[in-house]
């Protein structure tokens, strides 16, 4: 589970957005702080998880603000989303100077809470999950650009590819959805020489159903990894079944 932090001295709008994220999956409110001096203490404790910060700038005592140079000096891996009626340039060019990862200005819907918490999500586990990047996965991360759905058409193969290994392929993608492998790994399982996986899997990577991890062993020969574009299981599922 995803422990939320909620720092806001106004106990109606800490209620809302407490109730906003035990709407969202994967997600759970870990505490509710009304003063930073509070904040920082639960942010102290080591025993205290925390991953994310959703935080006011506007309060009786504090300035929500304050609290971010201290975050950074503490080198804890905790994001923070700033939630504010503050608008003003200067506050929002602050915000994002301490690399907060979103700013909401209130009043706002649900949707756009809900957008902010999942899109930080996603993005967390890109990071989390992989070693390498392509240029691709790297600019869905730092733009949010999204990776087209492509519509599956065996008729289309290039020369040398057929349908019936393609779908055999895919199967095998299919159950290991959640696994990064190797042609090697593939080519084991499926009974395929390598050389064949090989081009099927280069294939996929260029329709971007595949991605594709370069890790380098001790020789400095590199292994070509491969997982699924969770995006694109849809369209996977049409090939193992076409």
């Amino acid at each position: 589970m995803i422990n939320v932090l909620i720092v806001d001295d106004d106990a109606m709008v800490a209620e809302l957005n407490y109730r906003y994220v035990t709407q969202l999956p994967d997600f759970q409110c870990c505490g509710v702080a009304s003063t930073l001096e509070k904040a920082k203490e639960l942010i102290l404790n080591p025993e205290h998880s925390i991953d994310l910060i959703l935080l006011d700038v506007y309060m009786q005592q504090d300035n929500g603000l304050d609290l971010l140079p201290t975050l950074r000096s503490l080198r804890r891996p905790i994001d923070v989303i700033m939630i504010s009626s503050a608008s003003d340039a200067e506050t929002i060019k602050k915000s994002l100077h301490y690399g907060v990862v979103d700013y909401l200005i209130k009043p706002f819907q649900f949707e756009r809470f809900a957008e902010a918490l999942t899109n930080w999500k996603q993005k967390k586990m890109l990071m989390e999950n992989q070693d390498h990047y392509a240029q691709a996965e790297l600019d869905r991360i730092l733009h949010g650009t999204q990776t087209p759905v492509v519509a599956a058409d065996t008729k289309r193969l290039p020369k040398g590819l057929t349908a019936q290994t393609l779908r055999t392929i895919c199967q095998w993608i299919d159950a290991n959805a959640d696994t990064e492998f190797s042609t090697e790994d593939l080519s084991t399982a499926v009974l395929i020489s390598r050389v064949s996986c090989r081009k099927y899997l280069v294939w996929l990577e260029e329709m971007k159903i595949l991605h594709t991890n370069v890790h380098y062993g001790v020789t400095g020969r590199p292994v070509y990894r491969y997982r699924l574009v969770p995006e694109q299981h849809v369209v996977l599922k049409q090939f193992a079944e076409a």
